[in-house]
C-alpha cells in the first residue's frame, strides 16, 4: 500500500489432489508471513561486507603496490602467512562494511589473479536453477563463459542432490511429490526434520497418522519431527549407514532365506539386477573377487548383436538356461533394441541364486568398511558358481547375501551366526556398538517395514534429508536405504520408496 509492503497472499496455484486426500493448499508458512518485516528490518543486510583482517591487508597492500588491485591481492594471497591470517579468521564473526566499489575490485582482482597463475579453468560459478532465476544465470553463466572459467550447478554447491541416485538407477533424483506421502502405511522419517524444514508438506505425515499409518523417527535429537513418531531410534549422528545394513540383514534373512516372499521375489526379479549375472575375477589363494556383469558379448550365440557388451545375462530358472533379457542398457542405443526397451520377461522366470543341491561353490573376498582406523579390509565368504565359457559366475543376489552376512545351509565362510553375533558386520548386534540404537529395536523395525511392504504391496516408506545428506560418504548411507526400499519393492509405487527432499521438480 503506498508502495509499502504491509501485507503477503499466497500463490494458491498448487493443483488438487482429489476429494479422498487432503489438500496442498493452503501452503501458508511463518517464514512467508515474516517477509515483509525482513524487508523494513534495521538489521537486514544493505551493503557489502569484507572479513575485517582482509580488508585491513587489502588496503595496507594497494598502498605498497601504488594502488594496483592484482598486485595487492598476490600480495596476500601468495604469502602463506597472510593467506592464513585471513582465511583462519573465517566464522568468527569481524566482518566490517565496505564500500560497494572496493569489494567489486576486490573480487576483480581475485580473478584476474588466478586466472594469470592458474589458468581461466581454476575460476567457478554456480548459480539458481536458470528457470527461477533467468537474468541472474543468464549474466553470471556469459561472464563466467566469456573468461573460460567453469560453469557449475548451484546442486555442486550445497550438494542436495544425493550421488547415490545415478550410482543405483543412473539417473538424477526420481522421488515422489509430498501428497505421496499420506499413501503410505509405515513411514520413516530418517534425517528428516519435516515439521521445520518442510513445513508446508508436513500435513501429510501428521494426517496420515489418523488412518493408521505407522512413524518411525531416526533421529541423534529430539527434534520438533520426534512429537509426532511412534517410535524414535536415537541414533548417532553420521551412523546411519550400519542401522540400514543392519536393517537389510533381517530383511533378506527372513523374507528372502527363511522364507521366500511371493511379492519381494517377483518385484526384485522384474525390477533389479538381483538375477543377473556377475563374472568372478582370480584373487589371492584360490578366492575370488566380483568383476563385471557377465554380457551378450561373453555368449557365442549373442556376440555379434548388435551392442552386447551392454545386454546382460542371466538364468531362468525353467530352462537352467542363459537368457538376455529385453530392457537392459544394451537396447536403448542402436536399431536392433528399438521397440526392446521395456521389462516384459515374457516366460522367463529369472532365478535370483545358484544355490542348489551339489552346486559349486567359490570363497569371494567382500570389502570391509568397519575399521575404525579407516584402514581397508575385506570379508571372505562363500557363494554359489557356474561355469560359463571361460567365467565363473554368481548372481548379484547370490553376492548380496554374502555382503550382508545371510548365511545359507552349504556355504561357509565366516557368514553371521545369528542376530546376536556382534562379530560379524551388518548383524543387528554389531551395528548396536556403532549406531547405539538397541539390536532388537532395529531387528523389529525392519521387520515391520518388511511386513507392511509385503501386505501393502510396497507402501513402505523412507522420507529422508540433509540429516543423512550432508554426511561423509553420504552415497552409501543412501545406498543402504535404496536396499531396504528396493528388496521389499516399495520404489515406483505410491507410498512407497525413498522421498528425498530434492528433485520432486520433475
Amino acid at each position: 500500500k503506498d508502495g509499502i509492503i504491509t501485507w503477503e497472499t499466497q500463490q494458491t496455484d498448487y493443483p488438487s489432489v482429489g476429494p479422498d486426500k487432503p489438500e496442498y493448499e493452503p501452503r501458508g508458512c511463518p517464514r512467508g508471513a515474516a517477509f515483509s518485516w525482513y524487508t523494513y528490518s534495521p538489521t537486514r543486510v544493505r551493503y557489502p561486507y569484507v572479513r575485517g583482517v582482509l580488508l585491513q591487508m587489502y588496503r595496507e597492500a594497494k598502498n605498497q603496490h601504488a594502488g594496483d588491485p592484482v598486485k595487492a591481492w598476490a600480495h596476500i594471497v601468495d604469502n602463506p602467512q597472510r593467506a592464513k591470517a585471513y582465511k583462519s579468521a573465517r566464522g568468527k564473526g569481524g566482518l566490517v562494511r565496505a564500500t560497494w566499489e572496493e569489494a567489486t575490485e576486490m573480487v576483480a582482482a581475485a580473478y584476474v589473479h588466478t586466472i594469470q597463475k592458474w589458468g581461466p579453468d581454476r575460476v567457478a560459478g554456480f548459480s539458481p536453477i536458470p528457470a527461477m532465476s533467468m537474468v541472474s544465470h543468464a549474466s553470471g553463466a556469459r561472464f563466467t563463459s566469456l573468461i573460460g572459467g567453469s560453469m557449475l550447478s548451484f546442486y555442486d554447491w550445497y550438494a542436495d542432490l544425493p550421488v547415490a541416485s545415478p550410482q543405483v538407477f543412473g539417473d538424477q533424483t526420481d522421488v515422489p511429490e509430498s501428497g505421496d506421502w499420506w499413501d503410505a502405511g509405515y513411514l520413516i522419517m530418517w534425517g528428516s526434520n519435516v515439521p521445520v524444514t518442510r513445513t508446508p508438506d508436513a500435513h501429510w505425515m501428521t494426517e496420515a497418522r489418523y488412518r493408521g499409518q505407522k512413524v518411525v523417527v531416526v533421529s541423534p535429537d529430539y527434534a520438533d519431527n520426534v512429537k509426532f513418531a511412534d517410535e524414535w531410534l536415537a541414533i548417532k549422528p553420521g551412523t546411519d549407514g550400519a542401522l540400514a545394513m543392519a536393517m537389510g540383514h533381517v530383511v533378506l534373512k527372513e523374507f528372502f532365506v527363511d522364507k521366500t516372499t511371493p511379492y519381494f521375489a517377483d518385484y526384485t526379479k522384474k525390477f533389479t539386477d538381483l538375477p543377473y549375472l556377475i563374472a568372478l575375477e582370480p584373487a589371492a589363494d584360490g578366492r575370488y573377487r566380483a568383476g563385471k556383469f557377465l554380457t551378450a558379448a561373453d555368449l557365442p550365440n549373442h556376440a555379434g548383436e548388435e551392442n552386447a557388451h551392454f545386454k546382460t545375462v542371466l538364468v531362468d530358472a525353467r530352462t537352467d538356461g542363459l537368457v538376455v533379457p529385453n530392457g537392459s542398457l544394451g537396447d536403448r542405443f542402436g536399431e536392433a533394441g528399438v521397440g526392446s526397451w521395456n521389462l516384459d520377461l515374457g516366460d522367463v522366470d529369472p532365478r535370483l541364486t545358484l544355490l542348489a543341491p551339489g552346486a559349486d561353490t567359490a570363497l569371494v573376498e567382500l570389502p570391509r568398511f568397519d575399521n575404525v582406523d579407516g584402514a581397508p579390509g575385506s570379508l571372505t565368504r562363500e557363494v554359489p558358481v557356474r561355469r560359463v565359457g571361460d567365467a565363473l559366475v554368481t548372481t548379484v543376489f547370490d553376492l548380496m547375501l554374502a555382503q550382508y552376512g545371510v548365511g545359507r545351509e552349504g556355504l561357509g565362510g565366516g557368514y553371521a551366526t545369528s542376530y546376536e553375533d556382534a562379530t560379524a558386520p551388518y548383524t543387528p548386534a554389531w551395528q548396536e556398538a556403532i549406531t547405539g540404537v538397541p539390536a532388537s529395536a532395529a531387528a523389529r523395525i525392519a521387520r515391520e517395514f518388511a511386513a507392511n511392504a509385503e501386505e501393502s504391496k510396497g507402501r513402505s516408506m523412507i522420507l529422508m534429508g540433509a540429516g543423512t545428506n550432508h554426511w561423509f560418504h553420504s552415497d552409501t548411507i543412501y545406498r543402504g536405504f535404496l536396499g531396504l526400499t528396493t528388496l521389499t519393492g516399495c520404489q515406483g509405487v505410491n507410498g512407497g520408496g525413498w522421498a528425498h527432499y530434492v528433485g520432486q521438480e520433475k
